[in-house]
């Protein structure tokens, strides 16, 4: 078997470190989002447990937003999202919509036919139960709604947040995102400061979630073994990576296409899964394979393997990604649309719409263990912003007189101080 796995490892693509990074710390949210357990047989912590029903749903979302999302890209381009943060921000997002905007949303999350309250109280199970899964590994999972002072969203729906999603809420004047900032930096440990530049002046709201990550591997690497490997780009050129090794009894399965393995953390509880494609086949033949039942297929073939050798690179990536086109090709584009987006539930005035979604998202893996951290920013604007006009950039002026139409003075300012 260790023959097997060097084999297959020297084969992989230009993509494996991409799918080292996309899958397998995507899948590592997403499990843990949906309380799986790990292969281990007593890990100690508390089961995470969420109506099958919505981790299946929840499952098809993750894989459905992945692909979406990976056909955006250039296929050379490295990409680590989170789809817990963002099922659970859009979460927020449905709970102040009305109408075809809040069916798009809900068909978009999969989670048609599930009722709000009952979805409300599995997000409140997550928020609950993921950071108590395993006393090993630090999760933590939080939401807040940002109002404009100028700007009053209603009572119910931030109470909803509060009660459900558990959310701070604040509010912001201006044009400063500096709040917003700290609040997710101080979120996810530093490792997301910024998230906004600056507020434009059509926000007045916006939901956020940040998550963050912390887990040691069980097994850890030695870092006296990690050296320099050949690994193949996508140009079919070869560059040296830091490669780390390890020798040890692992989970393993081969797959039509691809290998895999699994490094758990901590207690066994949570776990990196890593997919390498196979042959001739490319990680963006491996992504479109991908769907909730072949991943639920991969757990099941996953089986204990003495003495198996593996290895995987040290890297570090911070990505950043805005999902409007994204989400509208996974089937809300209503939410988006100026004067025609239903979110009444945020404010009964109406004129809202969803200005942006974005992502902001941090990974680190090292002989140790991976630290990972996502902010979702949600952005609502106003549809028919009252317009205001400053002369704040150099200007032209002209004094004249009306009747006669003469001109008595012209002037250019570019410094008014």
């Amino acid at each position: 078997m260790t023959s097997i796995a060097r084999t297959a490892f020297s084969m992989k693509t230009s993509s494996f470190f991409q799918s080292v990074l996309v899958i397998a710390a995507t899948l590592l949210l997403l499990w843990a989002a949906l309380g799986c357990n790990s292969t281990s047989p007593t890990p100690s912590g508390e089961e995470v447990k969420i109506p099958k029903d919505f981790a299946s749903r929840t499952g098809d979302f993750a894989f459905d937003f992945f692909k979406k999302l990976n056909d955006a890209e250039p296929t050379d381009k490295n990409v680590f999202v989170s789809p817990l943060s963002l099922h659970m921000a859009l979460g927020m997002l449905l709970n102040g919509a009305n109408g075809q905007t809040a069916d798009e949303i809900q068909k978009t999350l999969k989670l048609n036919g599930i009722s709000l309250a009952d979805a409300n109280a599995t997000y409140l199970k997550l928020l609950e139960g993921l950071p108590k899964a395993d006393p090993k590994v630090t999760l933590g999972l939080a939401n807040s709604v940002w109002n404009r002072d100028t700007f009053k969203p209603e009572t119910d729906f931030v109470n909803i947040l509060k009660e459900s999603f558990k959310a701070d809420a604040s509010q912001f004047s201006g044009s400063d995102a500096g709040p917003l900032n700290t609040w997710a930096s101080n979120k996810t440990n530093g490792k997301i400061k910024k998230v906004l530049n600056s507020i434009e002046p059509q926000m007045v709201l916006f939901l956020m979630n940040a998550l963050y990550f912390k887990g040691d591997w069980t097994t850890s690497f030695d870092e006296k073994k990690t050296s320099d490997y050949p690994f193949r780009l996508a140009n079919d050129q070869t560059k040296n990576v830091k490669m780390m090794h390890l020798k040890s009894e692992l989970s393993f399965a081969n797959r039509d296409g691809y290998f895999a393995y699994e490094l758990p953390y901590g207690n066994g509880r949570y776990a990196m899964t890593v997919l390498v494609p196979t042959g001739t086949r490319g990680v963006n033949e491996l992504v479109t394979k991908l769907t909730a039942d072949e991943w639920h297929q991969l757990q099941q073939g996953l089986k204990k393997v003495e003495n198996l050798q593996i290895g995987l690179p040290r890297f570090t990536l911070e990505y950043e990604v805005y999902l409007n086109e994204v989400l509208k090709k996974m089937g809300m584009p209503t939410a988006f649309i100026p004067n025609v987006a239903d979110l009444t539930k945020i404010n009964k005035a109406g004129n809202l719409n969803v200005g942006f979604v974005k992502q902001n998202t941090f990974v680190a893996v090292d002989e140790k263990g991976t630290e990972a951290a996502a902010v979702t920013t949600i952005g609502i604007e106003l549809t028919s912003l009252p317009q205001t006009y400053y002369a704040d950039r150099p200007f032209v002026f002209i004094i004249s007189e009306k009747s006669s139409d003469t001109v008595l003075f012209m002037g250019k300012m570019v410094n008014p101080s």
